[in-house]
């Protein structure tokens, strides 16, 4: 397992809490709380880019 080093949850409310986290090599990580070694990996630009198309609503379909 990659040594990874977890930011605090973000939390929608107490059910809905997710992790992220990177790696000295340039990854970055993203999991559930409670479950980080069940974890998604790519690196941080495919990260910020997902993180971006979320904010602007193109997963609400999704919910």
């Amino acid at each position: 397992m990659p040594d990874i080093t977890w930011e605090a949850p973000f939390c929608q409310d107490a059910s809905n809490c997710f992790r992220i986290g990177t790696d000295a090599d340039g990854n970055a990580y993203i999991a559930v709380a409670g479950a980080e070694d069940h974890y998604l990996t790519d690196t941080h630009e495919a990260l910020r880019a997902l993180i971006a198309e979320i904010k602007s609503g193109k997963a609400d379909h999704l919910l």
